[in-house]
């Protein structure tokens, strides 16, 4: 059985390249969606990948 990452409804996807943010839309995962502006896969805002991504970047600077 496939794990499932229920966030409930609502919230966004958030794109891990250009920062853009769409609706998440019920039913379909955010890596399953595409950007609209750059074509990545998106991260579900925050998400536990969101999260390594932002502490990622905080670490950076």
């Amino acid at each position: 059985m496939e794990p499932r990452h229920d966030m409930g409804t609502g919230g966004n996807c958030i794109c891990p390249k250009c920062e853009t943010l769409m609706e998440h839309r019920r039913g379909i995962p955010c890596q399953d969606e595409k950007c609209p502006k750059c074509g990545a896969k998106m991260l579900r805002e925050g998400s536990y990948h969101h999260e390594l991504l932002m502490a990622k970047r905080a670490k950076k600077k």
